[in-house]
């Protein structure tokens, strides 16, 4: 009897800006100090990508293109390209198209998708079932956000919570019994005005008056989304880890969205699992919305080893929640 076919990872890179913006630099932008927003957030600085036409895909451009390199795949053996996203350079031509033209990527399928910080999860789930099928066999899923292009540096609530980055894995079958093993995906448009941008599309599309109202800008109920963040996050990895059969002492690691870390503390006390089994990196990156959890990845890929149990969990705006357990496939290279 043949092993059930399953998406594993098989490579993970990542790419943040050079230029680092820190909490004393804030200090001049908006009233806030370093301690306010370390005690409050986690967060210590932030990457954000300067230059004049350096949209999100310059950034996941650089991440697929060491993925690449790392995993000695050549990119006309790609099938299709996902990347997840809520700042795409364009509305059209895709991120996933400027990837692709940059990448070397030709005549393969790709698309953008957008589930704001859930992104990732959504991405990984839809490339894990492409995989599944028998339809693909390698796919290259992406979470990246230039959020620092949609942030009012003069709100304080929200510019010191986001920066830019971009992870990128690559998947490929296993009959092993490593790989994505599982994947809840959620989501209740009754959230949807708590976290949003609301101008630039087609409802509210760029006026001056949308602009002076400063409708572009992304905007958040940060009591409502804290609260909302913490009991989702927690219960769909509690259901996921359950229809599983797994405990806290199974699971390797818990990789939670980076938003921030009174929320990555509350949801992993509520699953029981202790601060040195939880990915943690908001410190220095901040809220990359799609990018935080491939950007976890790449940070600890050299802890992991094949066979390691992880429980993924997102949230974001919608609002959309998602999970996934997946077995690590490969150990640390040397």
């Amino acid at each position: 009897m043949q092993n059930k076919i399953s998406a594993a990872i098989t490579g993970v890179s990542g790419y943040v800006p050079e230029y680092v913006l820190t909490n004393e630099e804030l200090e001049k932008l908006v009233e806030t100090n370093d301690e306010w927003i370390t005690s409050r957030t986690g967060i210590k600085e932030r990457r954000i990508l300067k230059g004049e036409g350096q949209g999100t895909s310059v950034m996941a451009a650089k991440a697929v293109s060491d993925l690449l390199a790392k995993t000695n795949t050549k990119p006309e053996e790609i099938d299709l390209v996902i990347c997840a996203t809520v700042t795409p350079d364009y509305f059209f031509p895709s991120a996933s198209n400027l990837i692709c033209k940059a990448v070397g990527i030709r005549e393969t399928a790709s698309f953008d998708l957008a589930a704001a910080c859930s992104g990732f999860l959504n991405a990984l789930a839809t490339g894990a079932v492409f995989i599944e099928s028998g339809r693909y066999k390698k796919v290259i899923v992406v979470g990246a956000d230039k959020m620092s292009a949609i942030v009012d540096y003069t709100d304080r609530t929200t510019c010191i919570l986001f920066g830019d980055g971009a992870g990128a894995v690559l998947l490929e079958p296993n009959d092993e019994g490593v790989g994505v093993q599982d994947f809840i995906l959620k989501s209740d448009g009754e959230g949807c005005e708590s976290l949003m941008q609301k101008g630039g599309g087609s409802a509210y599309p760029p006026t001056h008056e949308t602009i002076d109202q400063k409708l572009h800008y992304i905007r958040q109920e940060g009591q409502s989304v804290f609260k909302f963040a913490v009991t989702r996050m927690a219960d769909i990895s509690a259901e996921i880890m359950e229809r599983n059969q797994l405990t806290g002492e199974d699971v390797r690691f818990l990789v939670p969205h980076q938003a921030n870390k009174r929320i990555i503390d509350a949801t992993a006390s509520r699953m029981n699992i202790g601060e040195e089994k939880v990915m943690l990196n908001i410190q220095k990156y901040g809220n990359t919305t799609a990018a935080t959890i491939p950007l976890c990845l790449w940070d600890y890929e050299n802890q992991l080893k094949k066979g390691d149990n992880l429980i993924l969990a997102a949230f974001g705006g919608g609002f959309t929640w998602a999970s996934a357990y997946v077995k690590w496939a490969y150990d640390p290279k040397k």
